[in-house]
């Protein structure tokens, strides 16, 4: 019998340790995929790619214990060898190779895409249908370092805020956005519905908790084919009790775009590098009332308005020009959106009914975030539900929670896949979703 007493301390080395804890001259042992051999003849340049990035091992004919053919791009291995500083090598330093392990070998002769060039020079298609493969290159990969840091930062801000982290049913009895566009199926031969949103559920766990956040995929059966559209994606959700108005939201928010942005620059500064992001201005972001930043661009932009109940992609692109030109916010919130386009448990503007309390925080043009106040009173909520035309089917527990007391309380969800794409300048949510689903996509 043996006995099991924490985490294993392994004898090969990480970049950072290497960096860190070992010096020029040592014996050390690594491993990692082959991400590249740049073969010059008596020397070659085998470069290892490694969870913290690349690792440059030089293979010296006749001092190399193997022949370079017994190894090809996509091979795992594990190399013994001689630490040296190189100021030409990622990080600095390289191996001087003198052995190696062989974990694994590719069954095929080439990789289907070239992920060892600096940029994966092929179609999104192309990158999609060999996704797992695609994201191997240095590039790619790291979009999802940035993502990794942006939900990394929700966390840990709405901890150091007092939230509670909860996990919600993506299965239920009816949607919460209410609409047509819903995924049904049958539950154990009853109706059922894929989750729009975890809104019901954070609503009375702020009964619970009084602050609470989740990080999880919602569902949106929308027919459309667009840049900006997913029919899975993942929603940064945060919902807070005791608010003084829909301006607690917004605020915290915009803390949370603060702390996330400072950690990217410190953590994740070699991936904004690869990638030449430069992170926007976070300190102050402004808010406009709908109606009038709609009149604003129309006046400034000579932009007639179709909708005016709504943004259009166009509307929001004009925005986010003024918001560069005339306030130097890559950000902006547009508050008091029309209470048309609001589901049910937005709460109206008291000053006109027409007008909610919620808002869209726009990022460079496109919609990211939608949030805002809601109602929290037991009689409104069903005032408001039978003004609609709607039935309480499926929603008999969630009004329930408000026969027995609800604080004032509101929140938001953003779009995870949004928030990157914007952030790392890329046209298409898809580059920023590591399986994307769509009207096309069930695969991989």
């Amino acid at each position: 019998m043996e006995y099991l007493t924490g985490v294993k301390e392994k004898d090969t080395l990480e970049i950072s340790q290497l960096l860190e804890k070992a010096a020029a001259g040592q014996k050390v042992k690594v491993n990692g995929a082959v991400h590249t051999i740049r073969d010059m003849g008596t020397v070659a340049f085998v470069i290892l790619r490694k969870r913290e990035g690349l690792l440059q091992c030089v293979y010296e004919e006749g001092n190399t214990k193997f022949d370079l053919q017994d190894i090809k791009e996509a091979a795992t291995i594990e190399v013994e060898g001689v630490l040296e500083e190189c100021d030409k090598a990622p990080n600095g330093i390289e191996i001087r190779m003198e052995s190696i392990r062989i974990l694994s070998m590719p069954q095929d002769e080439m990789m289907p895409l070239a992920i060892s060039k600096w940029k994966l020079n092929t179609s999104l298609e192309a990158k999609l249908n060999y996704r797992s493969i695609a994201l191997r290159n240095i590039r790619e990969r790291a979009k999802f370092r940035i993502q990794e840091g942006l939900t990394r930062a929700f966390r840990d801000f709405l901890y150091s805020q007092g939230f509670t982290e909860i996990h919600t049913p993506k299965i239920g009895a009816k949607g919460a956005e209410g609409g047509a566009n819903i995924f049904k199926l049958d539950y154990f031969h009853r109706p059922a519905v894929l989750a729009q949103s975890p809104q019901f559920y954070k609503q009375m766990m702020v009964g619970v908790f009084d602050r609470v956040f989740e990080t999880a995929p919602v569902f949106r059966a929308e027919k459309h084919n667009t840049k900006r559209h997913l029919n899975e994606y993942t929603s940064l959700d945060f919902e807070m009790g005791y608010i003084d108005g829909f301006e607690d939201i917004m605020a915290m928010e915009t803390g949370y775009l603060q702390y996330a942005m400072a950690l990217l620059e410190k953590e994740y500064a070699k991936e904004l590098r690869i990638l030449g992001i430069t992170l926007p201005k976070v300190d102050r972001i402004p808010a406009v009332r709908f109606s009038e930043i709609k009149e604003k661009v129309a006046e400034k932009y000579g932009h007639k308005m179709r909708n005016p109940f709504d943004l259009e992609p166009e509307e929001e692109v004009l925005i986010g020009r003024y918001a560069k030109e005339e306030w130097d916010s890559d950000f902006v919130f547009v508050t008091h959106y029309p209470s048309k386009k609001r589901p049910f448990y937005a709460m109206d503007d008291p000053e006109d009914k027409r007008y909610t309390l919620s808002f869209d925080l726009l990022f460079r043009g496109m919609e990211i975030t939608t949030g805002g106040q809601r109602i929290h009173d037991y009689q409104m909520l069903v005032d408001k539900i039978e003004a609609r035309g709607m039935s309480q089917e499926g929603m008999e527990q969630y009004l329930d929670t408000f026969r027995h007391g609800m604080p004032p309380h509101g929140g938001i969800g953003i779009g995870l896949e949004r928030l990157t794409m914007k952030l790392a300048g890329e046209e298409n949510v898809r580059e920023t979703t590591l399986f994307p689903r769509d009207l096309s996509r069930l695969e991989p």
